[in-house]
């Protein structure tokens, strides 16, 4: 999510609980494929990808089980708020990502979506499943940070 010169970026949506059960290891911005319902749903921030994941189908990227509510004034032209979309990324990185997946236990799942120039993209991260004891030790981490950060606070 580089900013550049005139780049306007709005946060729509992120998955916190991503950096929770997954260790990330890269990201990648993306397109989808969308209608014009949906991005006026995604305009007025009703995305919600919490058990959305990413395959990769005939060298193609999709996203599943990402919920964009219908456009209310929508009508006819809403479609399905759970249909697979379409992800457009060059080829290379997906050829990238499909050998991952395969050979290394990686998964791909969307970690944010923002509006960038008007336009929707995605963040997908190359993720690996965390186990409950490292689950565990990050919440210690995170508690001892945050009994330093007081201390300090209190001291300073």
């Amino acid at each position: 999510m580089a900013e550049g010169k005139g780049t306007k970026v709005k946060l729509v949506a992120e998955n916190r609980k991503a950096r929770h059960d997954y260790f990330l290891e890269e990201t990648y911005e993306c397109g989808m494929v969308l209608t014009g319902t949906e991005i006026k749903s995604i305009r007025a921030g009703k995305v919600q990808f919490k058990d959305a994941y990413i395959s990769i189908y005939q060298g193609e990227a999709w996203i599943k089980g990402m919920h964009i509510s219908p456009y209310k004034q929508g009508n006819i032209f809403n479609v399905d708020e759970t249909r697979d979309r379409k992800l457009l990324m060059h080829k290379y990185e997906i050829q990238k990502l499909s050998m991952s997946i395969k050979t290394d236990g990686y998964t791909l799942i969307p970690t944010k979506m923002y509006l960038k120039d008007g336009r929707a993209k995605l963040e997908i991260a190359l993720a690996k499943g965390k186990n409950l004891y490292d689950k565990r030790e990050d919440s210690k981490l995170r508690d001892a940070r945050r009994e330093m950060e007081k201390a300090l606070k209190f001291h300073g």
